[in-house]
């Protein structure tokens, strides 16, 4: 097997993989481990990978073999690979799908050729309690109502079940994608979004139908859900993540199909209706009047014989969603997501409940075709003022992470910024965690604040007027991570953020993605405070787009103002 000392890759034992920055390889061995390797530090100079047992499996279920994942370290590799790294890829890729889920005679059925590891898994606590009859020597019947719940427990145990069980159709819906847009567009489903609908749809096979497809923001994942539709012609429940991006999933839906308004309803706090086509939000599904009481809205997942259930931003499906997601497995199941990372860690039920990865385009690859900008990340360290150094010093251990977030200096950094970012085709968003410090912002610069607080009609109205021009400056709290479909944002400035979270840090920076006419790349910064605690957590926040290709310029906030001075001396 090759190896070269000038490779960027040092593979080691215990599945862990060093990545050489600086190496003239570093790109593309970073994209050849991407598909079945995961991120977990990124240093300046050496980024740590680590092959899990999930990243293997999603890789697998991608097609991938354990022969394609070896080839690709091998080739990377300075020195030769551990013989017992090599065993491990093979034995875990080689889990996945030992077990399967089928339909025999009408009958859902646990199947193993494997007579031995039928038998333990069969003696596997957390298994035994939803295995049925057994029927033979291969296989135990399987009660439908504990597909879900089953599936959950083998991923637990190490033994991912491949589901070829198949689906319930749902009720027909003649739904079909236009030409011409209703808003007079040309519409043309884009080759990727085509080829990430086909590996859901496998042909209506039981192969597909199931799993999640992941795309940066504002590659077009709606897109993906709508084609998805029409692929399947079915009864759709799209589930997301907030009213306005309901709206947005309405809009495009009535926009670049045939289905009249009535086919298409939203069920949210504001209105509760049901069609063929509905569009609701996790809190309304999730929204029960005691805390220990039941979910009057689960109800929505049984009004209709859905024939295709779509979660939105599958990366922050609610706990509760899992629980009835696993008594619905009979239908068809597509998430959508621009990160497989949760903060929970519940990764795995995403896995087990949705579907393995069934597709994903590395956010560069996008980029360098045009389908998404090109985007400048910068960070900006500054210091807490003297006056605050000792509140800091003394203050509890989870205050000190919100006093170095909402460091007043930050103010003054957002003014030099705003200077820089003042041309006629600049559109700015200055996005935060704390409603103290963007009040304190919006006030100081007299510019519209948006907050879980402010009512949907404002929200609109403020989102439609920073689409048309009308305001060029927005504040917003982390009601912005979600889906808010501002295509001429092209500057973010996050003065704060929630702790280490590696999908806020994307869903953020997609804000400012969508493409824009001619060469001016999108601009992202984001504000730290040296020396505090809010350091360690930006550098864990950094990890999913530096796992996508993107660095960070490090800049001091003295290297901002003199930008602004320069900017100012030559009268710009």
């Amino acid at each position: 097997m090759h190896y070269n000392p000038a490779n960027p890759l040092i593979v080691q034992g215990d599945r862990t993989v060093l990545l050489e920055v600086d190496n003239p390889l570093h790109a593309e061995a970073r994209d050849a481990l991407a598909p079945f390797a995961e991120l977990e530090k990124s240093p300046e100079h050496i980024h740590t990978y680590r092959l899990t047992s999930l990243s293997l499996w999603n890789a697998a279920a991608a097609g991938m073999s354990a022969g394609e994942m070896v080839h690709a370290l091998a080739t990377y590799s300075k020195f030769p690979l551990p013989p017992n790294l090599l065993t491990d890829i093979r034995e875990l890729v080689g889990r996945y799908g030992r077990v399967s889920l089928r339909r025999v005679d009408g009958e859902l059925r646990l199947i193993c050729p494997e007579k031995v590891l039928l038998e333990e898994l069969a003696r596997q606590r957390g298994v035994r309690d939803y295995l049925g009859q057994r029927v033979d020597a291969a296989s135990f019947a399987i009660d439908d109502a504990h597909r879900g719940v089953l599936k959950q427990a083998l991923i637990g145990v190490g033994y991912p079940a491949e589901d070829l069980a198949g689906y319930t159709e749902g009720a027909s819906l003649d739904i079909n994608l236009r030409e011409l847009s209703l808003a007079g567009l040309p519409f043309r489903v884009r080759d990727y979004q085509r080829m990430a609908v086909d590996a859901f749809h496998a042909g209506g096979d039981v192969r597909g139908g199931s799993g999640v497809i992941v795309l940066p923001c504002g590659a077009g994942k709606t897109i993906v859900g709508i084609t998805a539709m029409a692929a399947l012609k079915k009864s759709t429940l799209v589930l997301t993540t907030s009213t306005t991006a309901v709206e947005q999933w309405r809009r495009e839906i009535l926009d670049k199909t045939d289905l009249a308004e009535d086919m298409v309803a939203t069920y949210t706090g504001d209105s509760k209706a049901i069609a063929p086509v509905t569009l609701a939000t996790y809190q309304i599904v999730t929204y029960r009047p005691k805390k220990d009481g039941d979910f009057p809205h689960f109800m929505l997942f049984n009004e209709r014989d859905w024939g295709l259930i779509v979660y939105d931003e599958v990366h922050l499906l609610p706990a509760p969603v899992f629980r009835v997601t696993a008594d619905i497995q009979a239908r068809r199941r597509l998430g959508l997501t621009a990160t497989l990372v949760r903060e929970d860690n519940r990764e795995e039920d995403v896995f087990s409940l949705i579907g393995p990865k069934k597709f994903d385009v590395p956010w560069r690859v996008l980029e360098t075709k045009g389908w998404i900008a090109e985007a400048q990340c910068h960070e900006v360290r500054l210091g807490l003022p003297q006056d605050a150094r000792m509140e800091y010093a003394v203050a509890e251990w989870r205050d000190k992470f919100r006093l170095a977030s909402e460091n007043p200096v930050k103010d003054d950094v957002v003014e030099q910024l705003l200077e820089q970012h003042d041309g006629p085709d600049d559109r700015v968003l200055i996005i935060g965690q704390y409603l103290k410090q963007l009040r304190r912002i919006a006030e100081r610069f007299e510019l519209p604040l948006i907050t879980g607080q402010t009512g949907n009609a404002d929200r609109e109205d403020l989102y439609g007027r920073f689409r048309r021009g009308d305001i060029r400056r927005l504040v917003l709290s982390k009601v912005g991570n979600f889906a808010i479909d501002l295509p001429d944002a092209n500057v973010m400035i996050q003065v704060s953020g929630t702790f280490g979270s590696r999908q806020e840090e994307a869903q953020r920076l997609g804000r400012i993605l969508r493409p824009k006419e001619g060469e001016t790349p999108a601009t992202f910064y984001t504000l730290v405070t040296r020396d505090t605690r809010e350091m360690e957590f930006a550098h864990h926040r950094q990890l999913f787009l530096t796992e996508q290709g993107y660095s960070y310029e490090i800049l001091d906030e003295t290297d901002v103002a003199e930008r602004s001075a320069c900017r100012a001396r030559s009268g710009l």
